[in-house]
């Protein structure tokens, strides 16, 4: 079940066109104990370690868990460009430490009275697009796809289709046989 949510919602992390994908796997609805999905989740990082791609449980509840692929050095990378640092920094995270700003981050989207809105620093989105959203409190967004755009709206289109292919590819592969390992690129 983990695999086919992986294909689903994160071919573009498994293919190296993003840093980082999320989605919220259901675990209660798939008939699946919490400490089995952990269990999961802990074989699947077993197998990503040499691909440069870790798996992490941001938020849980009795129902679902919010589910955080990532490219490890991709993600470091990311947290070091300065526009990225200037903005985190100002919410309390260590951008030299990449499990502490993890930390930061899940103790931040466990206070929901306040939706952390640079998470999509970690996502990998635009700069500007974050900042849009943050500055107009997602609202007036120019489009949105895998995001809302508030900057280059052509560069988002191309990317949002980058994805969309990617995603229609690796289903295909995967329904037809093929190993997630094999679709993984490595690091």
């Amino acid at each position: 079940m983990l695999e086919k949510y992986l294909i689903e919602w994160c071919s573009s992390t498994l293919a190296s066109l993003k840093t980082a994908s999320l989605f919220n796997w259901f675990y209660k609805k798939d008939g699946i104990a919490l400490d089995d999905m952990k269990q999961k989740i802990q074989e699947m990082n077993e197998k990503f370690v040499h691909k440069g791609i870790e798996i992490e449980i941001l938020r849980e509840d009795e129902q679902s868990a919010l589910i955080y692929v990532y490219r490890i050095n991709k993600l470091k990378s990311d947290l070091k460009r300065q526009s990225v640092r200037m903005l985190l920094e100002k919410q309390g995270y260590n951008c030299d430490d990449l499990k502490s700003s993890l930390m930061t981050l899940k103790k931040r989207l466990k206070d929901l009275k306040k939706f952390p809105h640079e998470i999509g620093l970690f996502l990998d989105y635009p700069m500007g697009d974050v900042k849009g959203f943050i500055e107009h409190h997602g609202r007036n967004c120019l489009c949105s796809g895998y995001w809302k755009v508030y900057g280059d709206e052509k560069e988002a289109a191309r990317q949002f289709a980058k994805y969309d292919k990617c995603n229609r590819i690796y289903k295909k592969l995967w329904l037809e046989g093929s190993n997630i390992m094999k679709l993984t690129v490595a690091a």
